[in-house]
């Protein structure tokens, strides 16, 4: 009988499983008419359309206000691909209803991400930040001194994240603290990843893709054209993200 030689190298595995941040684009469903949704989704994405190329989505079901039947998601998330997004999972109760949703749909049921509803831009004076309201107090913050380059993603988690150089556009800086940008921010930037409503955005030269704060989120296209090239903060007030000059 052969035996393998003790020697002999392991073969390296096949996959690792990792537990990771991921943002995910919400859409929240209050009709699954699929023209409807079909018609209304068109119209956001021309407005940017290489944003939501492809975007994988959660379906969030919660505002439905009945249980969704089986055929006719079928047809809401044929409304969805059609307009370009790539549904990934659903956002509702824990119900058994759900669940047997989730098994015909071979979708998983995913935790909530709040995104506004509002699209015309606010612009105040912003409010003084207390120590208090800082994440996380004694934890130092994770400091990136070089740019973050377009697809990269740097998260910092349970802490702020502090770029000293560029975040590219196409890259992502995200946050469960503050997220404080002290070169152009071009790509995306995400604060209070799990849900910290404290949490603030800082940007030096603002050219922002898109910028949350606890899951409230805007795209470029309604974000202040003013403040373009300015020095930002941005904070939530209540289910409103707010933005303003720093030091203005």
């Amino acid at each position: 009988m052969m035996t393998k030689p003790l020697d002999a190298a392991a073969p390296a595995p096949a996959i690792d499983l990792r537990f990771g941040q991921v943002g995910l684009m919400q859409v929240r469903i209050r009709s699954t008419d699929p023209g409807a949704i079909l018609d209304e989704l068109t119209g956001r994405v021309a407005s940017a359309p290489l944003f939501f190329q492809r975007t994988g989505v959660c379906l969030d079901l919660t505002t439905l206000g009945r249980e969704a039947q089986v055929e006719e998601m079928r047809g809401v998330m044929d409304a969805v691909r059609r307009a370009g997004m790539l549904p990934v999972g659903l956002v509702g109760g824990g119900s058994a209803a759900m669940e047997s949703l989730s098994a015909a749909l071979e979708l998983p049921v995913l935790a909530p991400f709040r995104s506004q509803t509002q699209t015309a831009p606010i612009v105040q004076p912003a409010p003084i930040l207390q120590p208090a309201e800082r994440a996380e107090p004694g934890i130092p913050a994770l400091i990136q001194h070089q740019p973050v380059r377009s697809g990269q993603r740097l998260y910092a988690r349970s802490r702020d994240l502090v770029v000293t150089s560029t975040v590219g556009a196409g890259a992502e800086a995200i946050s469960d603290g503050c997220v404080h940008v002290y070169g152009s921010l071009r790509g995306r930037a995400v604060a209070g990843a799990r849900g910290d409503t404290s949490a603030r955005v800082f940007c030096q030269d603002f050219h922002a893709e898109l910028v949350s704060v606890a899951g409230v989120f805007r795209v470029f296209e309604t974000l202040p054209p003013e403040l373009a090239g300015k020095p930002v903060q941005a904070w939530l007030d209540g289910d409103d993200l707010r933005f303003a000059p720093i030091g203005g």
